[in-house]
């Protein structure tokens, strides 16, 4: 079919996707970090007060331009409308459902819970360093998991010095918990 008959939002676009998608298992809080909180709520605000309104006067101006069938400024501005709306969504029901949890504000203990940093040794003798965050704040490259990854359900509730059994792909893998840290 010709391009020239179809609607607007027969482009393919992901639309009916569900905006809660990934990450959190049904029914669970969406648990983070103050500074995991902080960064969803300003990007939020950032949409709002600022990214929103500036596509909005885009696309009113091109919209006044006439012929919006090949009027890129129009087509492209509905489009990221439609992307930033969406993630105002997902944001909003992300903030809705969170409970902060702030690690610094945790009594003195050397057992991993939520928020904790954790070094530990594995079977390779190779030692790495974590932090247990929110789905939301998972940051390999800064060594930031989830607290419903793998490697935080075998080390969740361990103390410091305790070994731990880990499922991998490879088989199961040993972790000793050299150091627990709220910081």
């Amino acid at each position: 079919m010709s391009k020239a008959f179809t609607k607007e939002s027969d482009d393919g676009d992901e639309d009916d996707l569900p905006d809660d998608v990934g990450g959190l298992p049904a029914g669970a809080k969406n648990y983070m970090t103050p500074q995991g909180f902080e960064r969803m709520r300003e990007e939020l605000m950032t949409l709002m007060r600022k990214e929103r309104p500036e596509v909005v006067q885009v696309v009113s101006w091109a919209a006044a331009n006439g012929d919006r069938s090949e009027n890129g400024d129009y087509l492209y501005g509905k489009k990221r409308l439609r992307e930033i709306d969406r993630r105002l969504r997902f944001l909003s029901k992300r903030l809705e459902r969170s409970e902060v949890v702030d690690p610094a504000k945790r009594p003195k203990t050397d057992q991993v819970f939520f928020g904790a940093t954790v070094t530990y040794v594995n079977s390779k003798d190779e030692e790495r360093t974590v932090k247990i965050v929110g789905v939301d704040e998972v940051d390999p490259g800064r060594g930031h998991v989830s607290w419903i990854s793998p490697i935080a359900r075998a080390l969740m509730r361990a103390h410091e010095g305790d070994a731990v059994r880990m499922n991998t792909p490879g088989g199961e893998e040993e972790l000793e918990i050299l150091k627990v840290e709220y910081i």
